[in-house]
């Protein structure tokens, strides 16, 4: 088993991002198979991605990203792994913590449901730094990161309560302003995408007392055909805005809003640029910097200052999470409500919004 981990570890990923074999990705190892450099590489690292993989143009593909952007600033080397389910996660991190030709400095799990493997990993390779997204592991070889999902989903309900009161169209969407609905579609059903939905409902109560949320979770992070009838149950029972927070699977929310005319939100990245043929109905998106927790994890290692046994926060006012307006037709939304979005974003960051972390439901 372990070998054939070995093999499918620097064969499998990154070729739905449009990669070769690992072996011989921009970054990745050199293709004998030893250190990979001269000698003066200032980290190596190894990155277990979440359900769904690459491709997902949102929070796998932000997490690569940040490993991107260590590559071209410091010169890095990396490997990447997609396990094909959350049973695959102990051993992709095991391997990596395990290599000694070629070593890791650092080795990056991202998801919340990489957590119960990585508490087992961790404690075997106490030498081994690690870092983790969107859950807490509690050893002092881990470096873990939050984010306040819950703020920049409270943005996003600012915004959809507010547009769907108003009589307003821009690309190849509109709004009903009789509409007193609005969606939110999830991928698994799980705490950290709940305060996406907390959040969310949180900003469509504080901006209307009209305004209800209808919500659907999927059940994966990687099911377009799931999303897709989600939310066409949304737009055809009367909202005009579906927000998701669902990986690969909003891919089906954004081709419904196509073809019902309506507009959606995106998450994690800006998903006008990543998704741009669904720019023209993609208003805005949450956008959830992990490239960034990426990025300083790997910073902080070439720096001799890994933070672990340490959980990092990252919310509105780090701009670890921010409303970001569409590409193409973000700039179309009215002066007004860009305002009153503006103005809860001060008034979170002041201390005057507190924005739960809980849905009632």
């Amino acid at each position: 088993m372990a070998s054939d981990f070995d093999r499918r570890r620097f064969i499998k990923a990154a070729s739905a991002a449009g990669l070769v074999g690992l072996a011989g990705c921009s970054g990745g190892p050199s293709g004998d198979g030893g250190d990979g450099g001269d000698g003066d590489v200032p980290a190596r690292v190894g990155i277990v991605y979440s359900d769904g993989g690459l491709g997902d143009n949102s929070f796998n593909d932000a997490a690569q990203q940040g490993i991107f952007q260590a590559e071209e600033e410091f010169g890095i080397e990396y490997d990447e792994s997609e396990p094909d389910g959350a049973g695959e996660f102990e051993q992709f991190q095991q391997q990596y913590a395990g290599s000694t030709d070629p070593a890791y400095d650092l080795v990056c799990t991202i998801g919340f449901n990489q957590g119960d493997a990585l508490t087992q990993t961790a404690p075997e390779y106490p030498d081994q730094d690690f870092m983790i997204v969107d859950t807490t592991v509690d050893e002092p070889n881990v470096a873990s990161y939050l984010f306040r999902e819950h703020e920049g989903s409270f943005l996003m309900g600012v915004l959809a309560a507010r547009l769907t009161e108003t009589e307003f169209s821009a690309g190849a969407g509109e709004t009903d302003p009789d509409s007193t609905n609005v969606g939110f579609v999830g991928g698994l059903d799980s705490p950290v995408i709940r305060r996406f939905q907390a959040g969310f409902e949180a900003g469509v109560d504080y901006a209307s007392d009209d305004v209800d949320v209808t919500t659907s979770y999927v059940g994966s992070y990687s099911d377009p055909t799931g999303g897709r009838e989600a939310a066409l149950s949304m737009y055809q029972s009367g909202a005009d805005i579906v927000y998701h927070a669902s990986g690969a699977t909003g891919v089906g929310v954004f081709q419904a809003a196509q073809s019902e005319g309506r507009f959606a939100f995106g998450v994690d990245q800006d998903q006008s640029v990543s998704d741009e043929s669904f720019a023209d109905v993609i208003l805005a998106s949450m956008v959830k910097r992990v490239d960034t927790a990426v990025y300083e994890s790997i910073s902080n290692v070439i720096d001799d200052e890994h933070q672990g046994g340490s959980t990092t926060a990252l919310g509105l006012e780090s701009n670890g999470v921010e409303c970001v307006y569409g590409q193409q037709i973000g700039d179309q939304v009215p002066d007004e409500i860009t305002t009153a979005v503006s103005d809860a974003r001060d008034e979170i960051i002041a201390g005057n919004i507190d924005v739960p972390e809980t849905t009632s439901n």
